[in-house]
């Protein structure tokens, strides 16, 4: 077979890839599919290829006010949970839209023209490590403002953002950040990480800064600029005017600081990962039914003939890692970036928790899992586990949920039981070593769930379907709630191979 045969048998494979992958049938999210109801998803469809072709949108003012898009906030706002949740007024989001919706659209157009958002109700949270986590609620009124303005910036902004950033974004979450890591570890050999906590990150936000990148990114409406800085600048109860920051409780908020810290994901992965090359090194190639770039010839041809260092960034939110191939290479980017965060952002660092950790000796933290590599046989692999916090609040939850069912035994609250530790399983089944996790926390729970159920437990009982399904193969001591609703066994766990997960992140996302 000639090269020409080749090149042409191997873009015919392309194109047929392509074309199967497109003609598959996919189960749309309810966002989707309101998106559509409301007449909006061709507008944002249509907004995200723009903004891929760095199109600059001066008149988004207009859009934002469409009747489809005000009803459609009120759609999405409405299904939260935190919809019922009040400001400082007595306003909920069925006391606004659920009698006029006309009203609604025509309230919130009229303030738009002046806008004035309302004040900030401030909360306090206690963190576990005895800090306080300040949330600002806005009120209802100003969230749905948020969440249609929101609506409009956010697939502007998802052309823009890094490909490895996972906090708050569309089909995205902790288990991708997580798998990523633990790929870049395990495949690429990466054992030195650059962990760096941002000192008060939501509190610290530049507003200047924030507004010149939100320009820089294409959203060049004044009035869009103008409500956006209003909004950041909303009086909190009790504080004041703030100078600086984003409020955690806002809905604008995630989207904001991931446009913040863009900037960064785009500064280190330009340093390596996506360095451009006067020749292009880049070869196509299906994994996993998907075309992607290979670019290992690239990375090669740049350790053989330039003094870059290699480093590869996750973040999830303020929460990012870098991963590093030598201990020297690591302790200069760490002093890099700590540097550009001061200079470029206006950030600063803490330095308890900010280090770098060889993972060949100590383990690194992300996301609620502790990972560590390991050698195994020939070879180094990552061991991971869930952190010590994630284990006492697992501890917890479950006898929360143990003493709700000593005070009222029935269906209702063994199935809150069983939801709590199906969402751990799910969640930490990632986790290579989380079956000895979950051992010590059943051995922790095992007296408070003997003492406290032992008038109400039975060793008779008709396990559910959905149990026979996922627990047929577990071997431990069974009890059932003489409620007519099985309990699950708390100890019973299976781990998951990351990279498989990645695989499937990677078919998402590319």
């Amino acid at each position: 077979m000639t090269k020409r045969n080749a090149i042409a048998k191997r873009s015919n494979k392309v194109v047929r890839v392509l074309t199967e992958t497109a003609n598959k049938k996919v189960l749309k999210r309810q966002s989707l599919r309101n998106n559509e109801y409301y007449d909006m998803q061709q507008t944002l469809d249509d907004l995200y290829k723009a903004s891929q072709m760095n199109k600059r949108f001066k008149n988004l003012y207009e859009l934002i006010i469409r009747r489809e898009n005000i009803l459609l906030a009120y759609r999405n706002i409405k299904k939260n949970k935190g919809s019922l949740t009040k400001g400082i007024n007595e306003s909920t989001i069925i006391t606004i839209g659920e009698k006029d919706p006309n009203a609604l659209i025509d309230y919130v157009r009229k303030r738009l023209e002046n806008f004035i958002p309302h004040k900030i109700r401030r909360k306090e949270i206690p963190k576990a490590n005895g800090g306080i986590r300040p949330l600002g609620i806005p009120t209802i009124e100003d969230r749905i403002i948020q969440q249609f303005i929101k609506q409009i910036l956010e697939p502007i902004c998802e052309a823009k953002f890094h490909n490895h950033s996972y906090g708050f974004r569309p089909n995205r979450g902790t288990l991708h950040a997580y798998s990523r890591a633990v790929t870049l570890a395990n495949i690429n050999k990466l054992h030195y990480v650059v962990d760096i906590d941002i000192k008060g990150f939501f509190d610290n936000v530049n507003h200047g800064k924030l507004l010149k990148q939100m320009w820089s990114m294409g959203i060049q409406d004044k009035k869009v600029l103008s409500i956006i800085s209003k909004l950041l600048k909303a009086e909190i109860v009790g504080v004041g005017t703030p100078n600086k920051g984003t409020p955690q409780g806002g809905i604008l908020s995630p989207l904001l600081s991931n446009i913040v810290l863009n900037e960064l994901d785009w500064w280190i992965s330009n340093q390596w990962e996506t360095f451009e090359t006067q020749k292009n090194y880049e070869r196509k190639r299906i994994i996993g039914g998907k075309v992607r770039f290979d670019r290992s010839v690239k990375y090669s041809t740049l350790k053989r003939a330039t003094s870059l260092k290699e480093m590869f960034i996750v973040r999830y939110a303020d929460d990012f890692k870098i991963f590093c191939r030598h201990h020297k290479s690591a302790f200069k980017i760490f002093e890099g970036v700590k540097k550009w965060l001061k200079e470029r952002l206006h950030l600063d660092i803490s330095k308890e928790k900010s280090k770098v950790i060889n993972l060949r000796k100590n383990f690194s933290e992300f996301l609620g899992f502790k990972m560590k590599v390991a050698r195994n046989k020939k070879k180094h692999t990552v061991k991971s586990f869930m952190t010590n916090k994630a284990k006492k609040n697992a501890i917890s939850k479950i006898k929360e949920n143990i003493k709700r069912i000593k005070k009222k035994s029935n269906a209702s609250e063994v199935s809150k039981l069983n939801a709590t530790i199906l969402g751990l399983h799910n969640f930490y089944q990632q986790a290579t070593m989380v079956t000895k996790d979950f051992s010590e926390i059943a051995f922790s729970v095992k007296r408070t769930l003997y003492n406290s159920l032992k008038k109400v437990s039975s060793d008779k009982g008709e396990p559910s379907t959905y149990y026979k399904k996922h627990f047929k193969d577990y071997l431990g001591k069974k009890k059932d709630i003489r409620c007519k609703s099985s309990d699950i066994p708390y100890r019973w766990n299976q781990t998951q191979k990351s990279n498989k997960l990645y695989a499937r992140n990677q078919q998402l996302y590319s």
